[in-house]
């Protein structure tokens, strides 16, 4: 059984400074949990460093810009207190993840009087997807609903709001026997999975969908750069469900599931190959500090 998230030792950052882990709370009237006016982020750290920490900042004040929040800390000044995190907790190879969100001091649709808190935890987290299942690639469904279009929600932040139609997706596909589900964008072109990006192999060449009414994944444009650097062609383009049929291999990408092969996605069956093999590997030397990524 895994130990529930309010219950633990250890400390969370919050507001600027370390609190015992079951004394990092929020009231209730907080706005976020009403109006889901909060981002997050999701970065690992691998031999006591965590992997790409600017980015991750940078990214986390981006989204809350989006939201209309400005963020009192500075980029460095997120990055010091992940590395803090880190250390008052002893993690060496771990999972981080900060929270910012609008307060209680405001409740209503309106929020220009919530104050933006931030909070950043840390803590032993394996593999997110069964490792002897992502060996041999996982099973995705075809989820019911699809990510929106960009007119229609902040597309580029990473919102917790955005969120909640993956959870809703994720679980219709676990209680259909599957691992996770392939999200179609708004006009039914393949998107992305319900927390990570989509890669295929056709002829030797890495093709992904074009990411611009979704994250353009940190760990996304990593596995394009090593996928580069071997002189792999990477095509970014629109990719209908039809076309499935005629690739090879598909493979996830995120700082949670990593590099995580897919055996099937809906009725299209994929077997893992040498190329997607290949960049898993490159990914784990490198997040591992075996491979430098210049």
């Amino acid at each position: 059984m895994v130990q529930p998230y309010d219950d633990r030792d250890g400390f969370i950052w919050m507001d600027g400074e370390l609190k015992p882990w079951r004394d990092a709370n929020v009231h209730i009237l907080t706005h976020a949990m009403h109006y889901a006016s909060s981002v997050f982020e999701g970065q690992r750290a691998y031999n006591g460093k965590i992997f790409k920490l600017t980015e991750h900042s940078e990214r986390l004040r981006k989204s809350a810009e989006i939201l209309g929040m400005e963020l009192p800390w500075s980029v460095e000044e997120i990055n010091a207190a992940c590395e803090q995190v880190l250390k008052a907790n002893d993690l060496t190879d771990a999972y981080v993840r900060p929270v910012a969100w609008r307060g209680s001091e405001q409740m209503g649709v309106a929020a220009q009087g919530a104050k933006p808190h931030m909070a950043i935890a840390a803590w032993k987290w394996g593999k997110y997807f069964d490792a002897e299942k992502a060996e041999k690639g996982i099973r995705l469904d075809i989820a019911p609903y699809r990510r929106p279009a960009p007119h229609t929600a902040p597309v580029h932040a990473k919102a917790a709001g955005l969120y909640m139609i993956c959870t809703m997706s994720k679980h219709h596909a676990e209680a259909r026997g599957y691992d996770d589900a392939m999200m179609l964008d708004w006009e039914g072109r393949v998107a992305e999975a319900t927390g990570a990006n989509a890669f295929f192999v056709r002829e030797g060449k890495l093709y992904t969908p074009i990411a611009d009414i979704f994250l353009n994944g940190i760990t996304r444009r990593t596995v394009i750069d090593l996928a580069k650097k071997r002189d792999i062609e990477v095509i970014e383009k629109r990719i209908w469900p039809e076309e499935l049929a005629t690739f090879e291999e598909m493979f996830l990408t995120g700082s949670a599931a990593e590099v995580t092969f897919v055996s099937e996605a809906g009725p299209w069956n994929f077997t893992p190959g040498n190329m997607s093999r290949q960049l898993r590997q490159d990914y784990d030397d490198l997040v591992n500090g075996r491979l430098v990524n210049s």
